[in-house]
């Protein structure tokens, strides 16, 4: 009986191996396509690891990472990839969001709206002086952009950071300062995501918003592209984090990318190596 048994299982089990065989080849095809797809919904346009972009980040002294994102290809080239899933502080990278968030409640007119300069004297001698939302961007003046904040009140920035899924949507350690040594952190990759939105006009702001916030974000321009970007540069935490953000538009496309370094003590090219090493990276691309 008990070897009767075994029998019995064995050969069930055998005929359930060969149902399955038999349900695969005939399904091959159409589970082959599903895997792809999923695959596909994954990396959606694949990945390129650029470790040789190493060079141009050591030719500064500088620890970082950088995405490059192909906006018509759907392709992402990455230099230290795990890093650009880490999540920093944004520094002055969140004047892009403050501005639109000022724009939309009112708060900010235009480009031409004006703060007086308050008199109190800062060690950026550029910020010493009254500044419109143009000026103030260019020249990341922070105590304009804090003020912008103050008036945006707590309730409203957390609601528009919630909507827009803003990095970690954290905003403690205070309404002018939590983007510059509160809570707020935001990843290279969801930096990207967020430029792309804007590009797309995929948020929840009005055009005329998104219209002024690309028209202000110019860093440069010439016959052949636009260049919108915006530094950031957190020196109230514990290792100063330098940011340079953006996308640069040329023949009908846009290519978005997202430097991130870091630094205990910071070289005095600090600054102008998170912009430097960011053209080197587009002039090997053939955009600048």
């Amino acid at each position: 009986m008990r070897y009767k048994n075994i029998c019995m299982n064995l050969s069930g089990t055998l005929g359930t191996g060969f149902w399955y065989l038999k349900f695969l080849r005939k399904h091959m095809k159409i589970l082959f396509l599903i895997f792809f797809s999923c695959t596909y919904l994954i990396f959606p346009g694949g990945n390129e690891e650029k470790p040789e972009w190493e060079k141009y980040f050591n030719e500064f002294g500088q620890k970082g990472s950088f995405v490059l994102y192909d906006f018509n290809d759907d392709k992402y080239y990455i230099y230290n990839s795990e890093r650009c899933n880490e999540r920093f502080i944004p520094a002055s990278t969140f004047k892009i969001m403050n501005t639109l968030i000022g724009l939309e409640t009112g708060v900010i007119t235009d480009e031409n709206f004006n703060f007086k300069w308050d008199g109190i004297k800062r060690e950026i001698e550029s910020h010493n002086k009254d500044h419109n939302l143009r000026s103030a961007f260019k020249y990341s003046v922070v105590w304009f952009y804090q003020e912008v904040a103050r008036r945006i009140g707590e309730k409203r920035m957390q609601h528009y950071i919630d909507l827009t899924r803003y990095g970690n949507k954290d905003i403690s350690g205070g309404i002018d300062l939590f983007w510059l040594q509160g809570g707020l952190r935001i990843s290279q990759n969801e930096q990207i995501e967020f430029l792309k939105k804007i590009y797309k006009e995929d948020l929840p702001f009005s055009k005329r918003s998104v219209s002024i916030l690309k028209d202000i974000m110019i860093a440069e321009q010439s016959d052949n592209y636009i260049l919108r970007a915006k530094t950031g540069w957190a020196l109230r935490v514990k290792k100063n984090i330098g940011w340079y953000v953006g996308y640069l538009e040329q023949k009908g496309n846009a290519y978005f990318f997202a430097l991130n370094i870091e630094s205990e003590k910071p070289a005095d090219n600090f600054g102008n190596a998170r912009i430097e090493i960011t053209r080197k990276i587009l002039k090997e691309f053939a955009l600048l």
